[in-house]
């Protein structure tokens, strides 16, 4: 059952990269591997601001906004400069690279004695239900703590997720999913399609640096490496979350988003748990993501063979 909450806690904290994932690459199609980059260079702002003894809100906030400057980058560089948006993420995301490593002085940052917002949480949870205080679920033993910690992730991406949908219905973010769906004809209304694009990509990378910045301060360290694969990470969740809420309006994509970051993070506990080498964990993702990816194409293909067939018959 620890397993299974803290698994969950995970999920909900990188339902936040599977959000910023959301909107550059199904709003815009944008591949946009900044992410990788953008995630690290969150984590490594918030933990060098705590160590600094920063507010711990202010540090997550500082690193939402140095993933926008991050996602703007990228975005200038590909509507201003013209530049193939994978070769614009790529630029910038090895460009991170370095930056991270000045911003954080190493390659690893340990925040396990600090105060962070998860900290509040736990002192929050010692003060109401008692110190190593223990709670029984289907009778299952579970710390108290970890109740209140995933009560917290639920609650922050639950609040994240509503003003998202609200972000989306307003004019600037029905523009924002014009400029995806069509941008030719919002540009014909007067809409300026490229600074729609930047300021898409700024809000994905905020978003994906904030889970970067969360997940730091739960896991009490940031590390120059924990980047790599995210974007993969983040795919995976987007498409597992479609696969099982089989509806395009934004509200449900966005829940279906949160569940598949939850869904996905518990199948790899799960591999995990039954023996799976960590090693293999990548090449996994990378197939799960593949599978995921053809497969609508592979059922279509199939309907498509299986009328025909009924036609001719």
């Amino acid at each position: 059952m620890s397993l299974l909450i803290g698994s969950t806690t995970i999920g909900l904290i990188l339902a936040l990269l599977a959000l910023g994932i959301f909107i550059s690459f199904r709003i815009f199609d944008f591949p946009d591997i900044t992410a990788e980059g953008s995630f690290t260079f969150g984590a490594a702002t918030a933990a060098s601001l705590i160590v600094a003894g920063v507010n711990p809100l202010l540090a997550s906030l500082v690193a939402f906004m140095a993933g926008m400057a991050a996602g703007a980058v990228t975005g200038i560089i590909h509507t201003k400069f013209r530049i193939n948006p994978l070769l614009a993420g790529i630029l910038v995301m090895t460009a991170l690279y370095s930056v991270n490593l000045h911003v954080m002085g190493k390659s690893n940052m340990p925040i396990l004695n600090e105060t962070t917002v998860f900290s509040w949480v736990e002192s929050l949870s010692d003060t109401v239900s008692g110190i190593g205080n223990k709670t029984t679920i289907i009778g299952w033993e579970v710390v108290t703590k970890d109740l209140w910690l995933l009560l917290f992730c639920f609650l922050a991406i639950v609040s994240f997720s509503l003003i998202l949908w609200w972000f989306f219905k307003t004019n600037i973010g029905t523009a924002m999913r014009a400029t995806g769906d069509n941008d030719q004809m919002i540009r014909a209304l007067g809409v300026n399609t490229k600074a729609m694009i930047i300021i898409g990509i700024a809000l994905s990378n905020g978003f994906i640096a904030l889970a970067g910045a969360m997940l730091a301060q739960y896991q009490g360290f940031a590390d120059v490496q924990m980047g790599i694969g995210m974007m993969v990470w983040g795919l995976a969740s987007v498409i597992i979350g479609e696969a099982i809420i089989n509806d395009n309006s934004v509200g449900f994509v966005i829940v279906g988003a949160v569940l598949g970051s939850v869904l996905f993070r518990l199948l790899v506990a799960i591999a995990l748990r039954w023996g799976l080498n960590p090693n293999d964990l990548k090449i996994i993702t990378a197939l799960f993501v593949f599978i995921a990816l053809i497969l609508p194409g592979l059922l279509k293909d199939k309907k498509k063979l299986t009328f025909k067939r009924n036609v001719h018959a």
